[in-house]
């Protein structure tokens, strides 16, 4: 396969030009390799070797050591092309079963950074096990180059390292140096001593005169196993794995402004919870008592903007064609707002999510067998909104103990009033209800009030009720019906009759449904006739109960509030998951709150997120400190006042007064004894700390928002670095900080702060 180097991850154009076909090609016509490492003493230029001749050459040469390699793997992006080493562990198990293979043996699959890639050491390709991306090329490598421009050495081609290592093994063995390499595109390397080896590029046309082509090029420096080049070799990742986490992206292909994709970003989030969990988790980790937590991304904007739909193409049919690239970045990203809110895709969104979140858990499951800890997930702005409709609407209790499936609708026909009580464990009211001739149709025409006409208590009524018309909604009032989620209140929107009867406008058979009620919770469901274009939206069920529930820069609290609910009850759960973080920098535009929809008659300050470093930013430091500073300023005048008043409030020294003046002086000592009650009380009101102030059951009666702490540059401007706020999640260390901490005080390992 003979293909641009650049292109696959080879050597840069500055680099050799080297014909991996043919890398070396011999100076003379000889066959042994001392020919085609000849010497170049004669040949070499004096200028380009006086500085060479200043190494202490006389000392005895050490004995030749076979290099150790080390692995790396190549990354490709638009403009440039890096290549990044394994750890050492991973590294090791691929030297070893590169030394173990035989060449008609199957291929060997590797599986390396924490389990995430497989690498075929045969076929030297690294492929993605949890998500699509296109194979990258690996190499054993031993011998790496550096240009004057470059930054990092890069590696050689196996074939080219194999027969460097072979001419320094002869000139180290021989004593022999300055021996020369020519490659087949006039390249050559020089072996000048073993400290110093050098890659000049071709000359071109000149005189048959000219035996040096370190004359009038710039030469490249050449070294010799990973030790002797400046990288940074990972130490690897613990093979235990404490926690899952699944993260939805947003809108568009990229999540931050230098356009990179879920994988990337969420590799670095993996990264900075890794190097948390080194500094914060330190003796954990060392005893063995923790190992870490696997981040995965899952990606639903390809099958939205793929083939599939064919959507990309119907958009671009009616696209204007000028301001082209705002307008590309319009349909590429903002769109897919409106696609959420579109009865069609909103569906396939749903769906994706679901079904990719479920597929990675499987396939994680198979991975890892071991693995019996618990599953969280995070989604970042539009994801977040997905993640909540989604976790509003899973089963349990009941409904999943029957394995009733996702979409398919509820029928009673074949079950009779005395076997639903049974299944409610309500037996005891099957006499009152058929007393009045009630069977489950009937059951569901009727309104609460019935029953509590009938002398049912409220909790066996509301089950009741709920259970009979969920289980009796007809699919095709499903699709002309929006179910909300529960434990969010809209409006009512209803008119009174002469008799008191509310209606709300509905039909007769949408009417028998308004204000079915979750089974896990005093909560609403809530079925309108909203119009044409707008259908029921079958939400898929999640393999597994999560955990916790990390929202970055959600818009949840907007998007509930357009969609016409004022309210959160506070005894409101989420069906299958107990814990709800909201997390969002204060400068994010897409970011909402949550509480004052839960807490309404209190105004409370969201909870601010610890610095990783163990203390407040300096500027909010000094910021505090002004205020504490106003705060003690003011108790002091109230102190003085007070130390006045009971100056006062002595009674004077006087000789015989009248009966008059002891009456003036009561009156005296009373106002101003009420003067300092009053000075004091306000002084001890302002001193007492408000209680802790519960909001709500969303995160297990603890608080719900949590605001990141801005940057001293970012407090200079807010709507300088708005959308970089809203983009800041992916490499933030406090919000990883803020999950692991979470995660593991459920586990009871408690985080220790690092000296600084």
């Amino acid at each position: 396969m003979s293909q641009n180097p650049g292109e696959e991850g080879g050597l840069p154009q500055a680099a050799p030009n080297i014909n991996l076909d043919n890398p070396i090609q011999t100076v003379a016509t000889g066959d042994t390799l001392e020919d085609q490492a000849s010497p170049v003493v004669d040949e070499a230029s004096p200028s380009s070797t006086f500085s060479f001749e200043m190494l202490d050459m006389e000392s005895v040469p050490a004995p030749y050591q076979e290099v150790q390699p080390h692995w790396f793997f190549c990354r490709r992006s638009d403009d440039n092309t890096s290549w990044l080493p394994f750890s050492r562990e991973d590294s090791d198990k691929l030297e070893n079963a590169c030394n173990t293979v035989k060449d008609e043996e199957d291929e060997v699959v590797i599986a390396v950074e924490g389990e995430r890639y497989d690498v075929h050491v045969k076929e030297r390709k690294r492929y993605a096990v949890y998500w699509e991306q296109g194979p990258t090329e690996v190499r054993r490598c031993t011998w790496f180059y550096k240009g004057d421009k470059d930054t990092i050495f890069m590696p050689y081609p196996e074939d080219v390292s194999k027969s460097l290592e072979e001419a320094y093994m002869i000139a180290v063995t021989l004593n022999e140096w300055k021996r020369k390499l020519e490659f087949s595109n006039g390249e050559t390397v020089i072996l000048h001593n073993p400290k110093l080896i050098m890659q000049y590029q071709p000359i071109g046309l000149q005189d048959d005169w000219v035996s040096s082509p370190s004359e009038n090029t710039r030469p490249q420096t050449v070294k010799r196993g990973v030790d002797n080049i400046s990288v940074e070799i990972p130490d690897g990742e613990p093979e235990k794995v404490d926690h899952l986490v699944f993260m939805v992206h947003g809108i568009g292909p990229a999540c931050d402004l230098r356009f990179r994709s879920i994988i990337q970003c969420v590799n670095d989030f993996r990264s900075a919870s890794l190097s948390l969990l080194a500094s914060h988790y330190k003796h954990a980790q060392q005893d063995g008592q923790i190992g870490r937590v696997e981040f995965l991304p899952v990606n639903w904007h390809n099958a939205l903007h793929g083939d599939a739909t064919g959507v990309d193409e119907d958009i671009q049919r009616i696209t204007l064609p000028s301001i082209s690239r705002l307008r590309h970045f319009t349909n590429d990203t903002l769109l897919d707002l409106f696609f959420y809110n579109s009865p069609t895709y909103c569906q396939t969104i749903v769906d994706t999510v679901a079904s990719e979140i479920n597929k990675l858990h499987t396939l994680f499951k198979q991975r890892h067998s071991e693995f019996k800890g618990a599953v969280s997930v995070v989604g970042h702005s539009l994801g977040s909104l997905i993640l909540f409709d989604l976790l509003t609407n899973q089963r349990t209790g009941l409904e999943a103990r029957e394995g009733v499936p996702s979409g398919e609708p509820f029928r009673l026909n074949c079950d009779t009033l005395q076997q639903t009580l049974t299944r409610l464990g309500l037996e005891q009211y099957l006499d009152t209800l058929q007393a009045e001739n009630l069977d489950l149709e009937s059951l569901a025409l009727c309104q609460e009030s019935d029953l509590k006409d009938l002398g049912i208590p409220l909790g066996p009524r509301k089950k009741i009720l709920n259970y009979v018309r969920r289980k009796w909604l007809s699919e095709d009032c499903k699709k002309r019906a929006v179910r909300l989620p529960p434990g969010l209140q809209v409006p009512p929107q209803v008119t009174s009759d002469h008799d008191g009867n509310q209606s709300s406008g509905l039909t007769t058979q949408q009417s028998q449904f308004h204000r079915a009620q979750s089974v896990t919770s005093a909560v609403d469901y809530e079925y309108f006739d909203v119009g044409i274009g707008q259908v029921s939206i079958d939400y898929p069920q999640l393999a597994f109960h999560p955990q916790t529930f990390f929202a970055f820069g959600s818009p949840i609290g907007m998007f509930l509030t357009v969609r016409g609910l004022k309210h959160i009850d506070p005894n409101y759960t989420f069906p299958t998951c107990k814990s709800f973080y909201n997390i969002y920098h204060p400068y994010d535009p897409v970011a909402y709150r949550l509480e004052p929809m839960i807490v309404t008659e209190v105004d409370l300050e969201p909870m601010l997120i610890p610095h990783h470093k163990g203390r407040k930013r300096m500027h909010l430091e000094l910021k505090d400190s002004l205020t504490r500073m106003g705060m003690d300023l003011k108790n002091n005048v109230w102190g003085l006042l007070r130390t006045a008043c009971q100056s006062f409030a002595r009674p004077p020294v006087a000789a015989l007064p009248s009966v008059d003046g002891d009456t003036t002086i009561k009156r005296d000592l009373q106002e101003r004894h009420r003067v300092c009650e009053e000075a004091e009380s306000s002084v001890s009101a302002e001193q007492t700390e408000q209680p802790e102030i519960k909001v709500g059951m969303l995160n297990g009666g603890r608080r719900i928002d949590y605001v990141l702490q801005e940057k001293p540059i970012e407090s200079f401007n807010e709507y300088l670095f708005a959308i970089q706020s809203h983009l800041c999640y992916w490499e933030s260390e406090d919000t990883a900080l803020l999950l692991l901490k979470e995660i593991y005080d459920k586990q009871g390992v408690a985080f220790e702060q690092p000296q600084q």
